[in-house]
């Protein structure tokens, strides 16, 4: 299933064992995301959605991805071919196991995770996958037009609310800061298995960390 061999993928890249499987927590109907959504207070209609509902006996999750896009994905895997038909379908199964994942493997180590570092983490997750996936199915070229499809051909929903488009939108700006540096230290000479240290080290850092490090970092290829 798409869900399980894309958290695989993530996990292999970041060497980190989630503790939890993202299809034991997920959510296709459209209407029961909706009920859940009530108790986690973001009502915005989105074909992906981690909700967290908080009380007194801890956290519950759900992912939710809406089916038709599964669907689709089983039809048209990107795993064994990523093309331009899957990967919208691709990217948005891929954030929703990014939070799942990024979450559940800070909670577990007792860190606390913000939203905004969420977002960056996902941003990052999206152009590193993608990267290595197609590297794989293209004896080792990465689409030179990835990082212009991420981070700068999106447009932010206008429903946000400011403090959202806010978060969106630095997510957005560091994360594309990042990866072009990824792009040309490491995918423009094909290296990469030099790549591996430096984005595991990134995905452990903290929000604080990692900001200081897009900002003040220097890579050097493997």
């Amino acid at each position: 299933m798409i869900v399980e061999r894309t958290q695989r993928l993530l996990e292999r890249i970041y060497s980190v064992a989630g503790g939890h499987s993202a299809a034991d927590f997920l959510v296709t109907d459209k209407v029961a995301a909706q009920t859940l959504e009530g108790e986690a207070g973001n009502p915005r209609d989105v074909p992906e959605k981690l909700l967290v509902a908080q009380d007194e006996e801890g956290a519950r999750l759900a992912l939710y991805l809406d089916e038709s896009v599964l669907n689709r994905l089983g039809e048209n895997n990107p795993h064994s071919e990523l093309n331009d038909s899957n990967l919208d379908d691709f990217w948005t199964v891929l954030e929703g196991i990014s939070h799942f994942l990024y979450l559940t493997w800070r909670a577990a180590a007792g860190h606390a995770v913000s939203l905004l570092e969420l977002e960056l983490q996902a941003e990052v997750d999206k152009y590193v996958c993608t990267a290595v996936l197609a590297a794989g199915q293209s004896s080792g070229k990465v689409p030179r037009a990835l990082h212009h499809s991420l981070f700068e051909r999106p447009v932010l929903d206008p429903r946000l609310a400011q403090p959202e488009h806010e978060r969106y939108r630095l997510a957005n700006r560091y994360a594309g800061k990042y990866c072009l540096r990824l792009a040309r230290v490491f995918f423009g000479r094909r290296r990469v298995r030099g790549l591996l240290p430096e984005i595991r080290s990134f995905y452990r850092l903290g929000q604080r960390d990692k900001l200081r490090h897009i900002d003040h970092g220097a890579l050097q290829p493997g």
